[in-house]
């Protein structure tokens, strides 16, 4: 086997600056021309141009989302780098927490208040610095732009495609408005939530509201349903877990006097251990069901009533290593500090499917700018200089790994 070239850290630290406003135009740009999950056609586009310049081909996967690798033609390890490309129908705050944005959507409703302008422009960066020292690595290394993250609409075709290429590690990264610039998340075990979906009707018999004798009425079964629900979520499910309930969605009648036939209850679970994000989902069913029937009622789950998408759970080992060599070119910029794990859910779990993989979180707070804003948020806002180091991280992991 050849053996790789050893690619020093100050090399790695030097290439990062050499790309720095590079990464910071490209962020601009994105920023400024967001697309909803789906509709990322112009955004695709754009990447794709970029990556055409390094010289790769690129592979299509049916919606926007798409890859491409750089084979160094030498035999290695095979190892995937992902970032996101949609944004969100959010309609822009011109100003942050402090003051007036260095960069505003132009596309009207649409922004990108997650991140994931920042996410291309790292692995962009990425893609340049590696690709100019192809004939220094071994192996092969998977650049993957993902389609529809915020709605999980590109995830599983992304899955299917990759499946083929028997990937041996994925990493991934997404910036954090809670955690100061400069400072790297990495923690091994579940760091981001799974997400359920809570769909279902309280169905009763509709009439008039004059003589409630003659209609099952599941406007007050429902109501019973709710607080039946959140008694047993208090004693039926082990406190020791994390698992959040968040109802968000009570509809049901058009009119004061007319009794409806079903209320609608929605709303969604957030959990970091998949067996108890079954037990919560099993626990909501039962008990929806049983109050339903002593108001004469019945219960209609509708098909998205479920699990959607498992934790993000870093690989035990792969997060070691993460860690240890991120630490050679970053010291004291790594934390593990578990009050920065999610709650959000990402689509990134899935890739666990493909190969053991690390996910770690890159700082965008500083006060003084005005950043760290909520995600999905209006004023959510990223310090640009973060994003060196979510290059030189992503570049140290995929140098090291591939030795």
């Amino acid at each position: 086997m050849a053996a790789q070239k050893t690619v020093k850290k100050e090399l790695i630290l030097e290439k990062v600056k050499s790309v720095d406003a590079y990464i910071r135009d490209t962020r601009g740009y994105l920023h400024e021309h967001p697309e909803l999950s789906g509709q990322e056609f112009e955004t695709a586009k754009f990447i794709q141009e970029e990556i055409a310049q390094l010289g790769l081909l690129i592979t299509k996967v049916p919606g926007t989302g798409f890859y491409a690798v750089l084979d160094t033609k030498k035999p290695g390890k095979t190892i995937g780098l992902r970032a996101d490309i949609d944004a969100l129908p959010i309609p822009e705050s011109e100003i942050n927490l402090k003051q007036k944005k260095l960069h505003l959507s132009k596309n009207p409703g649409v922004s990108h208040a997650c991140g994931h302008d920042g996410h291309i422009a790292i692995l962009l960066g990425t893609a340049k610095i590696l690709t100019e020292w192809k004939d220094q690595l071994t192996g092969k290394i998977v650049f993957i732009f993902e389609e529809g993250e915020e709605t999980n609409s590109g995830i599983h075709a992304m899955v299917e495609a990759l499946r083929p290429l028997k990937i041996d590690a994925i990493y991934g990264n997404h910036l954090k408005s809670n955690l100061e610039t400069g400072k790297l998340y990495i923690r091994e075990g579940a760091i981001m939530a799974g997400t359920g979906t809570v769909a279902f009707d309280v169905i009763g018999q509709g009439g008039h509201a004059s003589r409630p004798d003659l209609s099952i009425n599941p406007v007050f079964a429902a109501a019973n349903v709710l607080t039946g629900i959140s008694i047993a979520w208090n004693n039926q499910r082990d406190i020791t877990k994390t698992l959040t309930l968040g109802i968000t969605q009570v509809q049901g009648g058009e009119t004061y006097n007319v009794i409806p036939n079903s209320v609608y209850i929605g709303g969604t679970i957030r959990f970091f251990d998949l067996v108890e994000g079954e037990k919560g989902f099993s626990l909501l069913r039962k008990v929806s069901e049983d109050i339903a029937r002593a108001h004469n009622c019945s219960i209609k789950f509708y098909d998205k009533m479920g699990i959607a998408m498992g934790p993000v759970v870093n690989d035990t080992l792969l997060t070691k290593f993460t860690q240890d060599v991120i630490k050679e070119i970053y010291p004291d910029k790594v934390v593990s500090n578990e009050q920065y794990s999610w709650y959000a859910a990402e689509t990134f779990a899935k890739y666990s499917e493909l190969a053991p993989t690390v996910f770690t979180f890159v700082g965008i707070k500083n006060e003084t700018l005005g950043s760290g804003a909520e995600h999905h948020n209006d004023r959510f806002d990223m310090d640009e200089d973060a994003l060196q180091y979510g290059v030189g991280a992503m570049v140290q992991f995929a140098v090291n790994i591939l030795k």
